[in-house]
């Protein structure tokens, strides 16, 4: 009965086909294209119809040549071989170990025996044989590499490199830290280095008005005790940076950087006490060094 419902459902679209003739938006030829269409359905359906009933006929044919009980017997022999054939299923740590299954055990017994103890000749699991040979290749190519090329470096060869580029980027960051420096974190800095790059800058930039050796021309005598905006690290690199333009100095915080009023700061410091020729008359507020008035403090106790 099933092939039957195909036929119904063909029928059934065909007696809908009239209503969608009535519709006139449809023309003869989309009409024709319909009607063809089901016709090569409807030949389609009642070809399989006819194999279906063929098949069906020749089954009763060989039950009643054969007879029921021959014809039960010839498909249950076609079914034992089919499961004759059928490979047995392989699990999956079977497969990754190369394992076979327990019914083909008999075929992998060695001949000898101990003590009635049989052996099984199973072979080394193909995944363990490529990591094995991996590592043989790995080896005799690091050989080469490290040792008789010289290509790779070696453990020492490498920290050298590694302490190379650590220094330069050490560099790299000292050079920015440098420059993040201001009048609130600066520190005094005895570095001949420091001190050199302070001179350049001095000359360059404070000698017009102060002097080539800090005795004051314009500017005052930045060598004796006597300061008008402090004697600290952190007032002159205020001074130079923000400048007193009362007093006509000029600000330097877009022309130099962090750094370079750092070092000059800490050149001018390193001036006191230097006693410059033709020596600028003081000017300002006394003040003493830390440094200075420690050791002046040393030397009255050591008097009492």
């Amino acid at each position: 009965m099933k092939p039957l419902k195909p036929i119904l459902l063909f029928f059934i679209l065909l007696a809908v086909q009239p209503v969608l003739a009535e519709d006139e938006s449809l023309s003869s030829a989309q009409l024709m294209n319909y009607w063809g269409y089901g016709a090569i359905m409807l030949m389609l359906v009642l070809f399989l119809v006819v194999l279906l009933v063929l098949l069906r006929t020749f089954k009763v044919l060989t039950m009643a040549i054969m007879g029921r009980k021959a014809y039960a017997d010839m498909l249950a022999e076609e079914k034992a071989l089919k499961m004759k054939d059928k490979k047995p299923k392989v699990n999956v740590v079977e497969k990754l170990l190369s394992l076979k299954p327990l019914s083909e055990e008999k075929s992998m017994l060695i001949e000898h025996d101990y003590d009635g103890i049989q052996e099984l000749d199973n072979p080394t699991p193909a995944w363990f044989m490529v990591l094995f040979y991996s590592t043989i290749v790995f080896a005799v190519a690091y050989l080469l590499i490290y040792h008789v090329f010289g290509i790779g470096q070696l453990q020492n060869a490498e920290y050298a490199t590694e302490m190379n580029i650590a220094a330069k980027e050490r560099t790299l960051y000292l050079a920015k830290a440098a420059n993040r420096v201001d009048e609130s974190n600066v520190k005094l800095s005895t570095d001949a280095a420091v001190l050199t790059a302070g001179e350049a800058v001095f000359k360059q930039t404070c000698a017009p008005c102060h002097g080539d050796h800090a005795q004051g021309v314009v500017g005052p005598n930045l060598t004796d005790d006597y300061w008008l905006h402090g004697s600290k690290i952190g007032d002159i690199f205020k001074t130079v940076k923000y400048g007193i333009t009362a007093k006509g100095m000029p600000t330097w915080e877009k022309q130099l950087t962090p750094k370079q009023i750092a070092d000059v700061s800490s050149y001018i410091k390193s001036l006191h006490g230097s006693n410059p020729a033709n020596a600028k008359e003081a000017q300002g507020t006394k003040e003493v060094d830390d440094a200075a008035g420690a050791a002046e403090k040393t030397a009255m106790v050591i008097k009492k």
